[in-house]
């Protein structure tokens, strides 16, 4: 008779949880997953799927903008949010069913409920007590809002996805990418939008290339952005939201939604107290096979706060698999993971950035082009591509890459495994572009930047928002 009711306890149905637990249940584990939300996790349901869904609407009205350069004439256009919202809503209820489907298929068993860890070995769930010999803790990550008067009439973008109506004046507080991603996607659908960040330039942790591309991209596009400028507390008024801002300033808004940050989902599910150590943000600590203080309990994804995105935690739900079920010990290398940022226009980014490259190699050659891209030459539109690779000295090896501008990451993902490969900048120059196209650049480059002329300032830690995308 088994020791225990189940070999693998997965407690979140995101990407990261699904994946392990599939893999888990391919080696022959009994397997079951905990979920109290929804299958597919941030990453589905509130996160990259329904945000590039919203990216796409939005850009259509910069389209039918750039078709009359081309020669087309387009009759009246109007936007119905909610026609948007059933749509996505569609999708999203499909794939929850493709998740279901296949945990099911893969003999894994579903308990669509809560739980928590009672100890190292039983989990409550759903009123119904069982015993595992592994756990893991895959409950994602959660929005944060500041403790600021009336914070409670604010959004996160967890609501941003359900809103019963489009809001005219939107006002989207934080730096992070989810803050410029809903910056771009309010305004596109024809809201008019303020974006406040508290520092002095939004995307800490990115290049400084591209945050100050962006920010010039954003501002030309029409959204207002404000650095330096928070808010200190937010009224209702006049069936509005009124904020005040830290300089006394005043603003109105119908919404005021908050991005400035996630923090893991891993409070009040028992692991404190079954002995599984958290840092100070609610991360648990991990080594490098995803283990725990605990022997037997493992996390990953977000609730690890180490590489917040979801092609990452797939990749260590499936090792974790492999290491207790496959007789695969296996670790996860987070070097050089490619992302990208769905903005207006939209970032790719692998590799170190300059501030970082300068402070682990000392000498580097930085490769910078801007250039404004073949289709706006007849669209008319002033939006300008940036292109950025930055190459040890010594060897000569391209350590990173960045990008602003039309599909960065469908380009960046190529250049991602060239990097992953060690490529050298001379087998960029020596690799044929594909012409016409943006991506070519990054083979044509051949005049380095300027050493700049004082010492570039630490580089401060990035903001961790969470990222994530679809596949299982």
């Amino acid at each position: 008779m088994a020791k225990y009711d189940h070999d693998f306890f997965v407690i979140g149905g995101g990407s990261g949880g699904v994946r392990a637990a599939r893999i888990a249940a391919s080696h022959g584990a009994r397997v079951a997953v905990a979920e109290e939300r929804y299958l597919g996790g941030t990453c589905v349901n509130v996160g990259c799927v329904p945000k590039k869904l919203f990216v796409y609407a939005a850009h259509f009205a910069e389209d039918f903008e750039d078709a009359a350069g081309f020669g087309w004439t387009l009759g009246a256009r109007r936007f119905e949010w909610p026609r948007l919202l059933a749509n996505k809503n569609a999708e999203i209820a499909r794939l929850n069913g493709v998740y279901d489907r296949l945990l099911r298929d893969s003999g894994v068993e579903i308990f669509e409920a809560r739980a928590t860890v009672a100890d190292a070995h039983t989990i409550e769930v759903g009123g119904t007590t069982v015993t595992a010999g592994h756990i893991l803790v895959a409950t994602g990550g959660w929005p944060v809002v500041p403790e600021v008067p009336g914070a409670e009439h604010a959004i996160t973008s967890n609501e941003a996805f359900f809103l019963d109506r489009l809001p005219e004046r939107v006002v989207v507080v934080g730096g992070g990418y989810i803050a410029v991603e809903f910056a771009g996607i309010f305004h596109g659908l024809g809201c008019e939008v303020i974006q406040l960040y508290r520092g002095p330039l939004f995307l800490r942790g990115f290049d400084d290339d591209v945050r100050r591309t962006l920010a010039g991209e954003m501002t030309k596009k029409g959204i207002d952005v404000r650095f330096d400028a928070d808010i200190e507390r937010i009224e209702q008024a006049d069936g509005a939201l009124r904020a005040t801002l830290a300089d006394g300033s005043r603003l109105e808004a119908e919404r005021i939604m908050y991005a400035t940050g996630r923090a893991p989902n891993t409070r009040g599910i028992g692991l404190e107290e079954a002995g599984v150590e958290l840092d100070e943000k609610g991360a648990v600590a991990v080594d490098a096979y995803s283990r725990s203080s605990v022997e037997n309990i493992f996390a990953v994804g977000d609730a690890t706060d180490r590489v917040n995105l979801t092609p990452v935690a797939i990749r260590e739900g499936h090792a974790v698999a492999d290491t207790l079920f496959g007789g695969n010990p296996t670790m996860i290398d987070h070097a050089d993971v490619p992302s990208c940022v769905f903005s207006q226009p939209s970032i790719g980014t692998v590799g170190l950035t300059e501030a970082r490259a300068r402070e682990r190699y000392g000498a580097v050659d930085v490769y910078k082009s801007e250039f404004r891209a073949l289709k706006h030459t007849l669209s008319g539109r002033d939006e300008r591509t940036m292109m950025k690779l930055i190459v040890e000295r010594a060897s000569g090896r391209v350590v990173g890459c960045h990008m602003v501008g039309a599909d960065a990451g469908e380009i960046i993902q190529g250049i991602g495994i060239a990097i992953k490969c060690g490529a050298t900048k001379a087998q960029f120059d020596a690799t044929v572009g594909i012409h016409p196209t943006s991506a070519e650049e990054f083979v044509t480059m051949r005049e380095t930047a300027p050493e700049p002329e004082h010492e570039p300032e630490p580089e401060p830690e990035a903001e961790h928002e969470g990222h994530d995308r679809v596949p299982v």
